[in-house]
Parts: C-alpha cells; structure tokens; sequence
C-alpha cells in the first residue's frame, strides 16, 4: 500500500491517467483530508479551496458522517437499483423534491452520473421531443463562443472551445456558435441595453440562417464559466426565451456550475425571471459527496414521450445511494442557511474583490454569488498576454504561487488570462478574506513580474 508522499508521487507517475492535464506532473498536487473550506496535501500542507474542488463541494468537507449515515441507510435497505422500467423511493422523491425547487413548470427529472451526461441526455430528449410531434428536421442548435458544455461527443459538440474537440473528428450535432455576454472589450459592453440587443441579434440570425424549421435547441448558462464568469446584460435571458418561442425552439439552462446553490439559488437562471425548456444539473447537488446529475424538463418537453420509449438509458443514473446523498444535501442546505449565506456575502464578496482592480496586473472583476472571475491584463491599457506570455503566468507561474500562498484557486486561458475562485458555500468572511487577501499578494507579485511599470 503507497503511503508516504514520494510513494504516492510515483505510483501517481506509473499507473494514473489525470484529467485535463499532462500526465507525470512534477510535484503532483495529492489531497489526502478536508475540514471545512480547507484541504490538506500529503505534505500536511493546508489550503483554502477557493475553487470548491471545481465548483463542487459546495458545502466544504465537514458532513462526511452525515453523509456516511444516509448512505449506510440506504445501502443497507436497498444498494441498487436502476431507473430502467423500475424506480426507488429516493429517486422518486429526489425528482418531486428538485422540480418543487425549480422554477414554475419544470416538472419531470431524469437523473445521471454527472454534468456531461446531463448534457448528453437533455440533446437526447430535445431530439426525442421533435421526432414525436412531426418535426424530426429539427436537428441544430445555438450555442455560445468559448463555452463549455462537456467531453461526451454530443456535448463536445455544444462546446465552444475548438481546440478541445477538433481531434475527435466531425462533431454529431450541427452547431452555430455566436457570441458570448464578455462584455469586459466588447465595444458596447459599456452601454448594456445596446449589448444585449447585438448579442440577442446575432442569435436571431444565427436561427434564420441554420433554417428556423431546423433549430432544436438554443443553450447557455446563466453565468457562463470557459472565459471567466461571464454574466448576461439585463434583459437577454428574456430574450432568448422571446427567440426560442418564435421560433418553436427549446431553451436550455446549463447550470452544471451555476446550479445547486452558487448564484445564490438553487438554479441561478431563477435571477432571471424565466422559465428554461430543460435545466441541467451536476456538481452541487450532491456536494461532491457522491457523484449525480440531472436534468429538468418541462411538461412540454416530455409529454408527446409519455407514450413512447425513450431511447436513452444510465445503468447507474439515479444510483440509490447518490439520490440518499442528494436528499440529505438538500436537507443541510435548508438547515443550515445555505443560500442565505451566499446571498448575504455576495456583496460583501463583490467589494473586496473590486478592491484587486488597483492592482496594475487586474484588468477586470466580474461574476456572481460564489463564482467569480478576475481578467489578468498586461499594461494600463488592458493589453492582452500572448500565447507565451499567457503560458508562463497561468502555466509556470500562478500554479505554484497559489500554492506558496496557501490558496486552490484555478488559473485559466480561454485566449484571454483570467483567475477563478468559487468558495465553498459555507465561507464566512474570515475565510473570504483569507481568500481575497492571499489573491493580493499573489497577484501583485505577479504583476511585478508580467504586467508593464
């Protein structure tokens, strides 16, 4: 059994395949316990986690017991069994306990492993939707620039991100991808009506251009994540809703991130006052204590398929145990003021944030809730970095700086620089602070090093 840490360095080296990183990482990053906002490495080292183990844990690392006992509850009473033709109590009253959550007309629930067969599964039921009401030309969607929507092939198609996909040949689905709601360079991101008014043009366009007899779907997330928390101007929410309904297309809500508590709301598209064709879920809804994820649909979605099999199917979809986690999930975020905490720090996490914008290397703070995102710029100017310079600060340099200074937080490139946090949704405003302040330190050092004098 590998113990120690050099143990564990290499037989990480040797037998594990990491995600979404190069493999044989010197001095890999190995946690071994958690307490609270806070994880421990196998140096004993401990950190804030500041990025909620990718916008995860929403609860921090403290319910493990609680958690323990509803799955040995349920592990004991029933350990298995799949959603195909059966069901299970806790799956049943997941379903009725989420769509009493969601936003009015969400009714039905179909439960999955994770974020990208949530996406997968919801593409499915789009399709299902139009083959069974006469309209099987339905086969396109509208997606957005730089998002992120999932690896399956089916949400890799929804995704805005070429360099993620290209190698994996033609994509299935035939997607357009207009522009996103970046409104940090955008020429009239200043003026937001006039914003949001181009941006909800570019999508009618896209529409008549594909054919609007031929759109399925259009899809977005509330605050789009790949490009740094990029939030929509007033208004554009009930514009693509306006757009979906001229055109007989269905809307839908990724909140894979954004759901599940992290804006505040258990699904933050409710900031908008409107009301999605399907909602996807992941991440959050269990606190990463087990993994799960969902998608909600409405009436309109579903019944022209209640007299028909769908064709898609999760063996483990819906797992008892995970459903058990997701119930007692909900339970502590009542209990304990969840939400309530977030909408009372939102602000408060909003001023100290604005407060790195003196920075010189700080171009741009934007985000919402616990989900937040600071544009790394490389003069007064707001010059961008290019490809090499984006390489030594978000590869070489913030990684192992934000570990000298105690923090997980996630450098990312999108073609701009941008920094994420996204704390644990238990964070009080010390461990805010905590936060912010170590974010200063590593940033003004790097602004010594990258941005101009």
């Amino acid at each position: 059994m590998t113990t120690t840490h050099d143990e564990l360095q290499r037989s990480a080296a040797d037998h594990l395949l990491l995600h979404f990183s190069k493999q044989r990482l010197d001095d890999l990053l190995v946690l071994e316990r958690g307490e609270g906002p806070y994880v421990f490495d196998t140096r004993g080292r401990r950190y804030v986690d500041a990025l909620s183990s990718l916008f995860c844990a929403q609860l921090g690392y403290s319910y493990g017991a609680e958690f323990a006992a509803a799955v040995t509850e349920q592990l004991t009473r029933l350990p298995f069994n799949t959603n195909w033709a059966t069901a299970h109590p806790p799956a049943i009253e997941l379903a009725q306990r989420l769509t009493a959550l969601a936003p009015a007309g969400l009714t039905r629930a179909y439960f999955t492993n994770g974020g990208s067969e949530a996406v997968e599964a919801a593409w499915k039921l789009v399709r299902e939707h139009y083959v069974a009401i006469g309209q099987p030309r339905r086969t396109k969607a509208i997606a957005r620039d730089v998002a992120y929507h999932g690896v399956t092939l089916g949400a890799l198609a929804l995704t805005g991100v070429p360099r993620f996909k290209d190698a994996f040949g033609p994509p299935p689905i035939d997607v357009t991808h207009v522009s996103n709601t970046n409104a940090f360079r955008a020429p009239d991101g200043a003026d937001p009506a006039a914003f949001r008014d181009r941006l909800l043009a570019e999508v009618e366009a896209a529409i008549v251009a594909a054919g609007p007899d031929e759109v399925a779907l259009i899809v977005a997330e509330p605050v789009q994540n790949a490009g740094g928390c990029l939030t929509p101007p007033p208004g554009y929410w009930r514009g693509l809703r306006e757009l979906a309904d001229r055109y007989g297309i269905l809307l839908m809500a990724d909140e894979v991130i954004t759901g599940c508590g992290r804006l505040g709301e258990w699904f933050g598209v409710a900031r908008e006052d409107v009301t999605p064709d399907l909602v996807t879920v992941a991440k959050g809804i269990t606190s990463a204590y087990a993994p799960m994820g969902a998608v909600l649909a409405t009436d309109r979605v579903v019944e022209p398929l209640d007299a028909r099999v769908l064709r898609h199917g999760i063996t483990f979809g819906g797992h008892p145990a995970s459903a058990a986690v997701a119930l007692r999930n909900l339970d502590i975020f009542a209990r304990d003021g969840v939400l309530e905490n977030v909408r009372a720090l939102e602000p408060y996490l909003r001023d100290r944030l604005g407060d790195l914008l003196a920075l010189p290397i700080v171009g741009d703070v934007r985000g919402a809730g616990f989900f937040w995102a600071i544009e790394l710029v490389k003069d007064d100017a707001n010059g961008r970095f290019d490809q090499a310079e984006r390489d030594a600060l978000l590869r070489g340099y913030l990684p192992g700086r934000l570990r000298e200074a105690g923090l997980i937080a996630r450098a990312d490139d999108r073609g701009d620089a941008v920094l994420q946090i996204a704390p644990p949704l238990i964070s009080d405003n010390a461990v805010l602070d905590e936060i912010v302040g170590g974010l200063s330190d590593v940033l003004t050092d790097a602004g010594k090093r990258f941005a101009a004098a």
